[in-house]
């Protein structure tokens, strides 16, 4: 099938600001600058604020939505489906657990380099599998375990390519739009008392507290680059968004994992061009095996098998064993997992 130069457009968008989002956090982890009250120069280390502003991005595309939709309404004939309604309060607890992941997922980026960042949210496929089975009584494809076990295995080898490295997150001792609403809002709230939480040296600010916003804001001021970095994690994240959505929706699924994995081999090569870390040879083998095994757990290997006879029939008895409902889920239901969403 021919891609349209729509469909080429949404490919590169969700490409470019996949990456861009991953990098621009990590470029404001590298500065440093004063902080308040004449502070020394100190490394940019408030995971929490960057993760506000993250959530700021997705809380656009709902402003964006809302917009389009009045103008939608004053036409004779409107084209936008404004959907059922609900109450949003439903979306609440996942916004709550996207909030905490996002805040840890930046507090990680801090403490290693942004290839290996990337190649390790992988482990989303490992959680959402499991879970599945023991939330939602699902049945996993003999294949979808392979998967996971493979994924294991690669973020294994990725861990130990940060151990032989030696790198050690910039001085660190050890140590979907709706939510992004809720997440906005309740982050930006409990800003206020993490100024107050004292977390010793696990903190890199001046002050050794949970997170210092005052800082955040001092050194930004003081080196306005930071809030350019800043921005374009915010800007990136809302048109990936967009980009992921619509790639979904126009392409396939399939296609949204092929280019987040592209993503993440695109970070890796402008990481080493910018000098940010070094090549490591476990990286590269990490990064296959991680493919192989998001690959298999999101069943890219079934077209292949499919076109070869003794193996198309191993598949139509993995298929006969479930449900109508569960070979929809299952394999029908277009959705893909790749850890992107944010």
């Amino acid at each position: 099938m021919t891609w349209t130069k729509y469909q080429l457009f949404l490919a590169g968008l969700m490409l470019t600001t996949g990456s861009l989002n991953t990098l621009s956090a990590k470029w404001a982890d590298l500065f440093s600058a004063k902080g308040c009250h004449d502070v020394p120069e100190h490394n940019f280390s408030h995971p929490f604020v960057q993760a506000v502003g993250m959530f700021l991005g997705e809380l656009s595309c709902l402003a964006v939505f809302y917009i389009l939709l009045c103008h939608d309404r004053r036409n004779p004939e409107p084209r936008i489906n404004p959907g059922e309604s609900f109450n949003p309060l439903l979306f609440f607890p996942p916004a709550m657990c996207d909030m905490t992941a996002t805040s840890i997922m930046y507090v990680a980026l801090n403490m290693t380099s942004a290839s290996s960042f990337q190649m390790l949210r992988g482990a989303v496929i490992i959680f959402t599998g499991l879970l599945s089975v023991a939330f939602l009584g699902r049945r996993l494809l003999p294949s979808q375990w392979l998967g996971i076990f493979i994924t294991i295995l690669g973020l294994v080898i990725v861990g130990l390519a940060d151990f032989f490295s030696g790198h050690q997150g910039d001085t660190h001792k050890l140590s979907d739009i709706i939510t992004g609403f809720f997440g906005f809002f309740v982050l930006s709230l409990l800003l206020i008392p993490m100024y107050f939480i004292p977390v010793g040296d696990f903190a890199d600010n001046p002050r050794h507290v949970l997170e210092d916003a005052l800082d955040a804001f001092c050194q930004i001021g003081h080196k306005p680059l930071i809030l350019l970095a800043l921005l374009g994690n915010t800007v990136s994240i809302a048109f990936f968004n967009f980009a992921g959505i619509s790639v979904t929706k126009e392409i396939s699924a399939t296609t949204r994992m092929v280019l987040d994995s592209l993503r993440t081999l695109v970070i890796w090569v402008v990481s080493l061009a910018l000098g940010w870390e070094q090549f490591h040879g476990l990286q590269v083998l990490g990064f296959l095996v991680l493919l192989l095994g998001t690959g298999l757990y999101n069943g890219l290997h079934r077209p292949v098998m499919a076109r070869i006879p003794c193996c198309a029939g191993m598949l139509d008895t993995q298929e006969e064993q479930n449900s109508p409902e569960e070979r929809e889920r299952l394999l029908g239901d277009g959705k893909v997992q790749t850890g992107d969403e944010s």
